[in-house]
């Protein structure tokens, strides 16, 4: 039986589904929101919930259900959800794509953490992670929406440190590299799928960074590269 909670969102993602099974297989109740997900669907250990994470009703109405139980509180929160678009530089650019970015990227680590955080202040801390990106400090061509968005999080992260480390809430950034999924190898065939990460590699990171052995780790940007 679970004794303690994590809400995972990009859960059902190439990356999430390696972190929800990481988890799991180390005792925790995974909670996991998703935009097509029957409520109350999935095993006893991991709980799906349909949820649109834009929607600040929404979002609370998943943090409530992750930190309802009292046999398993919530002690980690971990924000997979995101997108990436490329395109022109950017004078070729809408703004609206680059704003895009900024609502698919940021939009919902805000709104995650920010209900979350009085359930993880009242029982006396826990762990965030977010997910940043190595562009956010190695820039390219051709992405700047998704670029500047993944900084912002870098940013962000910043931000609940300075605010909460001293509440017991830990907050970490992890930086992945090409991520070794089915949908970016459709999307690189041609790629050298060796040198990208393995999902199940950035998952062994995350659930360290939620787990008592991290304790004085906070503020961190963690790059998880593989070989690239």
């Amino acid at each position: 039986m679970a004794e303690r909670s994590v809400l995972i969102t990009g859960g059902t993602g190439g990356l999430g589904i390696a972190v929800v099974a990481a988890f799991v297989a180390d005792g925790w109740r995974a909670v996991v929101p998703a935009r097509e997900a029957p409520v109350g669907a999935g095993r006893d250990d991991v709980e799906l919930v349909s949820a649109d994470l834009s929607d600040p009703g929404a979002v609370g109405e998943v943090v409530a259900l992750a930190s309802g139980d009292d046999g398993a509180p919530l002690e980690a929160v971990v924000n997979l959800v995101g997108g990436y678009a490329a395109g022109g530089r950017v004078h070729e650019t809408p703004y609206d794509e680059f704003d895009q970015q900024f609502a698919l990227n940021l939009r919902p680590t805000y709104l995650v953490c920010q209900a979350a955080l009085p359930a993880l202040v009242d029982r006396g801390g826990g762990a965030i992670v977010c997910t940043s990106s190595r562009a956010a400090l190695q820039p390219f061509a051709g992405a700047a929406g998704y670029i500047a968005s993944k900084a912002a999080v870098l940013a962000f992260v910043g931000a609940l440190d300075a605010e909460y480390r001293d509440r017991g809430v830990r907050t970490n950034a992890i930086l992945p590299s090409v991520i070794d999924t089915p949908a970016n190898r459709a999307s690189m065939p041609d790629a050298d799928h060796s040198r990208w990460v393995a999902p199940a590699e950035i998952a062994a990171v995350i659930r360290f960074l939620c787990s008592a052995d991290s304790a004085p780790i906070s503020g961190a940007s963690v790059p998880v590269y593989g070989r690239a």
